[in-house]
């Protein structure tokens, strides 16, 4: 009796996924929960655990192969697999010294439904060198993903048949392993890790991190791996690169120049599939929803004196800082409760009204924006909302988010203020029906009881579905956050 590994649930708007790793592979003893591969998706890392305990049987999605969700990605065969190495023990002692007699071919491996040819992008490997089993010697790119080759066996790469840009179709010969090296390749194994593997590691960092690290002159060891056992993934080294501060080059002299030369000094870099995702989203969002932007300005002045008088108090009893945000946040609650078409979603002819609020606040991190949730804000204290904040806010700078942390979401907070905006108009993130833009606090005039003061001012900015919002709710809500900000006792009254 055989159990199917299937694609687990990848999370809201998510359909499909690349396999990056397996960490088991035919044969291999499982445990119940232990983990069997690794899947990438356009926003997270998902890891794949064992449904049951067994011998690992046949791997139907490769590495490098795209899945969609609940396809079939292996099965697990019944009994465990610790029985059967005894009696396979004396087939490998046989197979050794086969393998030291004969060559191997290396061939491109499935490449995935309707995709006949691809590229080599980067031989990891070249003629000479001695390789491991499963070392990953190039790596091939279709239209649609890449596609990491192992080798097939341990030996020496004794031909290159397909070179770097070479465009080979789906049963084409790459290379070929000669098994004279297969014996020397065993004890060098044990004497030091891969080359390829990075110093002082046994785990093979996936290949797309490894040609950016390459095409970057990066060293493994200046990349802090967030993957299984440290293992680097591509996000890891985007992220260091991201740190990398270079001097600024002295300003050369104006001159002509060919669009040929222009093009030498260009870089084309492909998108990640983060920000596929994330430009494929925002242009969905402008094409299906009728989005009106209205705008307001806040005096911040009795936030901010607030915020002074209790900020260090604050920080005592609670062990993190009194920041705006969870003044915004409440006002927000606030104003949806008196508006709740704002916190509320269309879905087809329906319109869904939220008894509840999922406050999404836009993050920027190194590889694009994110939008993790905090729920049921509306229930939360203002240090519940700051050391929420704190928390999911850090989890996204290291890219530690889960699916589950980034769904749900019923209205979302932007602040463009942190990078110094002075008002901008936010895109909606769908199917929400509501963006609060908040901005940059600038000292500017205002007429106060018929004198000009210097007054701490904000310009606020609602996006909002006039499909579902009209203009009267739209610019009720921002008159309620407002009010609620220049009078913060307002919060505590539920006024």
């Amino acid at each position: 009796m055989s159990t199917e590994v299937r694609v687990p649930t990848l999370g809201e708007s998510v359909t499909e996924a690349t396999v990056a790793t397996w960490f088991k592979k035919p044969g291999d003893a499982v445990a119940v929960d232990e983990m069997l591969c690794e899947l990438e998706t356009d926003k997270v890392t998902v890891e794949v655990p064992a449904t049951a305990a067994g011998t690992m049987g046949e791997i139907v999605a490769a590495e490098g192969e795209t899945v969609g969700v609940d396809a079939l990605l292996a099965t697990i065969e019944e009994g465990k697999g610790a029985a059967s190495a005894p009696s396979e023990a004396p087939k490998t002692a046989e197979a050794a010294p086969a393998a030291s007699s004969e060559s191997v071919d290396v061939m491109v491996p499935t490449l995935g439904e309707s995709v006949t040819e691809a590229t080599v992008s980067t031989w990891f490997k070249k003629v000479g060198d001695t390789v491991a089993q499963d070392e990953m010697l190039c790596e091939l790119e279709t239209d649609k993903v890449s596609v990491e080759v192992p080798a097939p066996a341990a030996g020496v790469l004794t031909e290159i048949l397909a070179e770097e840009g070479s465009t080979v179709d789906a049963s084409a010969k790459l290379a070929v392993l000669g098994g004279s090296g297969a014996s020397a390749a065993a004890p060098a194994a044990e004497e030091a890790p891969a080359p390829s593997a990075g110093a002082g590691k046994s785990v093979e960092d996936a290949p797309s991190a490894k040609k950016l690290m390459a095409e970057n002159n990066l060293d493994a060891g200046s990349v802090k791996g967030t993957g299984r056992d440290g293992r680097i993934m591509k996000e890891d080294v985007q992220k260091a690169l991201s740190a990398v501060t270079t001097a600024p080059t002295p300003a050369a002299a104006p001159r002509a120049a060919s669009p040929a030369e222009d093009a030498s000094r260009e870089e084309r870099v492909k998108m990640t599939r983060l920000r596929q995702t994330i430009a494929r989203r925002l242009k969905d969002s402008q094409n299906t929803a009728a989005m009106l932007t209205t705008y307001n300005e806040v005096d911040m002045t009795e936030v901010m004196a607030l915020r002074n008088e209790y900020k260090d108090l604050f920080l005592k009893k609670h062990g993190v800082k009194l920041g705006f945000m969870s003044f915004f946040t409440k006002a927000c609650c606030h104003a949806l409760k008196e508006v709740p078409e704002v916190n509320a979603e269309i879905d087809g002819t329906d319109i869904v009204y939220k008894n509840f609020v999922h406050m999404g606040i836009a993050a920027g991190t190194p590889t694009g924006l994110v939008v993790p949730v905090i729920r049921d804000a509306d229930s939360m204290s203002f240090a519940d909302i700051e050391k929420a904040i704190a928390e999911k806010g850090a989890r996204a700078r290291d890219g530690k988010l889960s699916m589950a942390e980034m769904q749900g979401g019923s209205f979302t907070i932007s602040n463009g203020g942190v990078y110094g905006s002075l008002m901008s108009s936010p895109i909606l993130n769908p199917p929400q029906s509501g963006i609060l833009g908040m901005h940059k606090i600038q000292d500017r005039p205002m007429a106060i009881n018929g004198e000009v003061v210097i007054r701490p001012m904000m310009y606020l900015a609602l996006s909002y579905d006039h499909r579902i919002v009209d203009g009267k709710g739209a610019v009720t809500f921002l008159v309620r956050v407002k009010e609620a900000l220049e009078d913060p006792r307002r919060l505590l009254m539920d006024l």
